[in-house]
């Protein structure tokens, strides 16, 4: 997007952990599939130069990595448990 921000994904850290709290996407440019890029580029930053823990708050970093099982050695628990902690009801295992 020539350096234009379109989104974001916001995380706090704690020793050993990233929790992915935020992540949001410009509502001109949702349905895009940039949300999905984004994470998937946050959570490969996070395996490529950290031993963090990934703790998934944000509902759509718990569906996006409920649908990838590629990412569930990142978390701290198991993706059952991310999704029993997440207060979206469209979150169901």
């Amino acid at each position: 997007m020539e350096d234009k921000r379109i989104g974001l994904a916001d995380y706090s850290l704690m020793p050993g952990e990233r929790h992915f709290v935020h992540t949001e996407v410009d509502l001109d440019q949702q349905n895009k599939g940039y949300a999905a890029d984004l994470m998937r580029e946050a959570l490969a930053d996070v395996r490529a130069n950290s031993k963090d823990k990934v703790v998934p708050v944000c509902s759509y970093v718990v569906m996006y990595m409920k649908r990838h099982p590629e990412t569930h050695d990142l978390l701290k628990g198991s993706i059952e448990d991310a999704i029993a902690a997440c207060r979206w009801p469209g979150a169901k295992a």
